[in-house]
């Protein structure tokens, strides 16, 4: 096939997701001069509603969605024979515009323990107070107040995510914290209390008088409680990268975005990356042709494709495993073997509860409807009604105390002790409410729920033990396709914390004021007669009623269920690892590829271990750090 020169750039990078307009927008700022070019399969996503109105999020991953790549992978026997489906975004600012803007941060061990110079805690910290203005409360060391990215309430309140935190913080029996994304605080339940023009001494102060005076149930009757979110405050509008790092620098003429434009290899002379090769993207452009294009790169092209494209780009152009390489017959440049290895996720479980129908609930605008109360607050302030709401307002980063931990299967405890029993910061799981129903892809049931209010339990485990793989594979009549693993539950302890995780939610959510049961379709199967059968209710049990006694059979029934239901939380990562090329790393500490020359990655494909936090945190970390790294690289000063 023939290929058409177009032109020649300064930087090409290929993606333009997340991370990419992070280092694109940057460079541009630091050197207006650069030529810059992100060649991105997805469209663009200036100024649309799906991606800017916080309540439409949900529309983004539905199964006829063109913003997200839905990455089937291998039916797995741990997944009861499941071919799970993991979303990764696909479109100008990946998964920064289609994500659930869940704001929270991994512990700073978290980046020391990668082990990897220039990468440790205390020089990243810089970085993320750099790149947020964080909204929330004053004068809080470890954040930022001046960056693009806004963290916020986002949205007016709804009861549940107060019941939530009223229940587990006495139910539960765990202590309540302010900041649980200080990097280094967990096992506590987080929101936030909003009190304006107070100095950060005078607010504690006054979180001290409130549970000095019993006044804190007070306080969350009130609705004092604030939840962290990337949405701006004054606009109720999503903060991605594509708007507030790229979108932004229209006047820069040198700042190019070729949407619709998917990247098939870099191209090489003598080692060096010197251009890459692309064509139409099927689904975005379905009625341009396909021819192989080229653009050149005179300085450095970058892959920023992320967990699933990154491996697949460097395989098309010969950087990876001999044999992967030659079963796709493509000539080997460089034999990394660690190309599309080490792929890891968090496990996200989704539980659906009946609400009380007079609660407010988000599921009304996430259908795209609207109720008199939310046109109401549209005309007052929509940076406060439900559009501007993501539907998720407290959390818990969990831990299990000794108790917990002698009730969950024996099979966890090895690794309790190897990894988490002396790292105090590392959450097991996060817990949190979602004020709508939330299905899990594999099991649709909107089509046949009646309309009315419901809350969803969401759980998602942190640091799994099981890994899996992304490679690229040639079918029989020549036709490429992807080789997916995604080791979902193949190391026996990764299920125990979830099994638990249902059994804890289960408990917090039934003693919430809101609870009328659960939706029987969307929990475990139990045996006839059990007394963890489901079923609707008219209110919540009390407080200090006995927790369910869960049987040998029931326990079955939950684990059956979790294989069937477990999913991705969508926090892909570690497929292009920054690790030394003899621990089947890809990249070195300055995001070089190995073996090659001009050629770096940049995207969360580089993270060598699992972050404990919605990972778009540490997508924009890597971006920030990788801007300063190849403006140090081409001699240009970071503004």
């Amino acid at each position: 096939m023939s290929h058409q020169i177009l032109s020649e750039f300064d930087i090409v990078f290929a993606g333009g997701g997340t991370t990419a307009c992070v280092v694109a927008g940057r460079l541009a700022a630091y050197d207006p001069s650069l030529r810059i070019l992100i060649l991105e399969a997805g469209q663009h996503t200036l100024n649309k509603p799906i991606h800017v109105q916080p309540s439409q999020a949900r529309f983004n991953q539905e199964p006829t969605s063109t913003t997200v790549t839905f990455n089937i992978g291998n039916p797995s026997p741990r997944l009861n024979g499941r071919a799970p489906a993991v979303p990764s975004g696909r479109c100008v600012g990946g998964g920064s515009c289609v994500n659930s803007m869940v704001y929270t941060r991994a512990p700073a061990s978290d980046y020391d323990d990668w082990g990897v110079n220039g990468w440790e805690s205390e020089n990243l910290i810089p970085l993320m107070k750099k790149l947020e203005t964080y909204e929330v409360q004053p004068d809080r060391s470890t954040h930022g107040y001046d960056g693009p990215i806004k963290v916020s309430s986002g949205g007016c309140k709804t009861g549940i995510f107060n019941e939530f935190i009223q229940v587990g913080t006495t139910y539960h029996k765990r202590r309540y914290a302010d900041d649980t994304d200080d990097l280094e605080t967990c096992n506590t339940y987080s929101v936030s209390y909003h009190v304006p023009f107070l100095t950060a001494t005078s607010n504690q102060i006054y979180l001290s008088r409130l549970r000095s005076e019993s006044l804190y149930s007070q306080a969350i009757a009130n609705s004092w409680l604030i939840y962290k979110k990337y949405i701006d405050g004054t606009t109720g509008r999503r903060s991605d990268t594509a708007h507030h790092y790229v979108y932004n620098q229209t006047h820069n003429p040198n700042l190019h975005i070729w949407d619709g434009k998917r990247v098939k290899r870099i191209i090489f002379e003598d080692n060096r990356a010197v251009g890459v090769e692309f064509t139409s993207d099927p689904v975005s452009c379905p009625d341009a042709d396909q021819l192989l294009s080229i653009v050149r790169a005179s300085k450095l092209v970058v892959v920023s494709a992320g967990a699933f494209g990154s491996p697949t780009i460097l395989e098309r152009s010969g950087i990876g495993a001999e044999a992967i390489l030659k079963r796709c017959g493509i000539e080997q440049l460089v034999n990394l073997p660690g190309v599309g290895e080490n792929y890891q996720d968090h496990y996200l479980v989704l539980v659906p509860y009946l609400a009380a129908n007079e609660i407010i609930t988000t599921d009304t605008p996430s259908r795209g409807e609207s109720t008199p109360q939310e046109n109401l607050a549209q005309r007052n302030d929509s940076s406060k009604s439900l559009m501007a709401q993501n539907g998720i307002n407290s959390k818990i980063k969990w831990r299990p105390d000794d108790e917990e931990l002698k009730a969950m299967d024996p099979a966890f405890q090895l690794r309790w002790k190897e990894f988490f029993q002396d790292k105090p910061d590392k959450a097991v799981a996060i817990f949190a409410p979602f004020a709508r129903y939330l299905p899990p892809y594999s099991r649709p049931l909107s089509s046949i729920l009646p309309s009315r209010s419901y809350m969803t339990a969401c759980c998602y485990t942190l640091y799994s033990a099981s890994v899996g793989s992304v490679h690229i594979n040639v079918t029989e009549d020549g036709k490429e396709e992807m080789d997916f693993n995604t080791g979902f539950l193949d190391d026996p302890s990764d299920m125990v914390p979830l099994n638990f995780a249902y059994k804890k939610t289960r408990e917090i959510f039934r003693r919430m004021a809101s609870y009328r049961g659960e939706v029987t379709a969307g929990h475990p199967d139990f045996p006839e007669g059990s007394a963890a059968a489901c079923r609707e209710t008219s209110g919540p049990v009390d407080l200090d009623a006995p927790d369910i006694v869960y049987t040998a059979e029931d326990d079955e029934a939950i684990d059956r269920f979790l294989r069937d239901i477990v999913q991705t939380a969508c926090h892909s990562l570690g497929t292009c690892a920054m690790k030394p090329e003899a621990d089947h790393g890809v990249v070195d500490a300055r995001l070089n590829v190995y073996g090659v020359s001009n050629l770096k990655v940049a995207d969360l494909s580089i993270s060598p271990l699992n972050v404990g936090t919605n990972t778009y945190s540490t997508a924009l970390l890597i971006g920030e750090r990788a801007a300063m790294i190849i403006a140090e690289d081409l001699g240009i000063g970071c503004i």
